[in-house]
């Protein structure tokens, strides 16, 4: 469960928040002073230790715009020079939550309609309850406004570890779409699990291949790279996407960061555009050169990667999650609960906190309360 490369995860916002600041300074050198021989950074902290709950949304276009197909809580150690990213599925099931679609991934959406800035607010009190640590800030993007921001920059040079193909990645703007089937036809099909709905719903889906090598990735191609779910062996797990999700993010905060970019004030402008209606946070405006700067001193970070998932069967690798039967329980949905019944976090929470201490921790084979 563990990915100890040097990636930094949270580059996406770093990256994205040295932009906002450079648009916003008058004068450059200010700013650089300020970044490089100011070393104080007065940001949110328990114990030495900042975390962050990075959320990723289809956004406009999409069925369902405002759920959260990403749900990561970076947890940054100041002392040990360390980051946990823990990795939340998004069909976990939150029986606390009050709306009709209990899945964690609705708790964005929700507090959204309730009201402006709830959305962070709630996906935060939620993400508290299942990894037990507090969350200090929170950044939501919108992946349209992701797609627009790779193309600005020219595309990102991502390194594919293993070639495979998706049959099942849904198409924007497809998700009702009758497919030539009548209304009895279509209610027939509500209560069908979502791994069928390809083959009866074909005109909703498109078929993605991706080949074995360094590739460059136009905004559209990597967001499908990091989005798919549904290919056949190991890249189909949360845990490969989660992987693949680093992958992308670092290759975008080298190209923002890069002296091509830097020097290039109309490709700055227009990265500003495109973010500033592309993401939700409660990152304070004081607050911004401080992240950045936080950035530089962790360069060498070591990173641990951690992702909750139902384990891999064929690697042996127990999970802390199952995925119960269809019922009426959970609204006829296919979803997630922890092992030890719906509800119970006390063993991921366990996991977790072994995980953002110490490292290294292993899931038992047998649950334990």
């Amino acid at each position: 469960m563990h990915n100890k490369k040097p990636l930094i995860i949270v580059g996406i916002f770093v990256a994205i928040l040295a932009v906002f600041i450079i648009v916003k300074t008058a004068n450059l050198y200010p700013f650089l002073f300020h970044l490089f021989f100011d070393k104080g950074v007065a940001l949110k902290e328990t114990n030495n230790r900042i975390n962050i709950l990075l959320l990723g949304i289809g956004g406009g276009g999409h069925d369902g715009p405002n759920l959260t197909d990403t749900i990561i809580l970076a947890s940054l150690d100041l002392k040990n020079n360390k980051i946990t990213l823990i990795s939340i599925p998004r069909d976990l099931w939150m029986p606390d939550l009050e709306p009709a679609n209990k899945k964690i991934n609705g708790a964005y959406a929700y507090g959204e309609e309730k009201r402006k800035g709830g959305g962070l607010l709630l996906s935060k009190k939620i993400v508290e309850k299942v990894t037990g640590w507090d969350v200090d800030y929170g950044l939501r993007i919108d992946f349209s406004g992701f797609v627009k921001a790779v193309d600005i920059v020219g595309g990102v040079d991502v390194m594919v570890d293993n070639s495979f193909v998706d049959y099942q990645y849904p198409i924007s703007g497809k998700e009702n779409d009758s497919c030539n089937k009548t209304p009895e036809e279509l209610q027939s099909l509500a209560t069908l699990s979502a791994e069928l709905l390809p083959q009866e719903l074909p005109c909703r889906y498109k078929y993605l291949r991706f080949d074995k090598g360094l590739q460059r990735m136009g905004g559209e191609t990597a967001l499908e790279f990091v989005r798919s779910r549904n290919s056949e062996g190991n890249e189909g797990s949360d845990f490969a996407r989660s992987k693949r999700q680093e992958k992308v993010i670092k290759a975008f905060k080298d190209k923002v960061l890069s002296a091509e970019t830097l020097i290039n004030p109309a490709k700055i402008l227009n990265l500003y555009d495109v973010l500033k209606d592309s993401i939700d946070t409660d990152i304070k405006q004081d607050e911004l050169d401080d992240f950045v700067r936080l950035a530089q001193e962790m360069k060498q970070v070591k990173i641990n990667s951690v992702v909750i998932d139902t384990g891999d069967e064929q690697a042996q690798r127990p999970g802390l999650l199952i995925n119960p039967p269809i019922a009426s329980d959970y609204n006829l949905e296919w979803v997630l609960i922890p092992r030890l019944g719906n509800g119970n976090f006390t063993e991921i929470q366990k996991y977790i906190d072994c995980e953002v201490k110490t490292g290294n921790c292993s899931v038992s084979i047998k649950p334990q309360s």
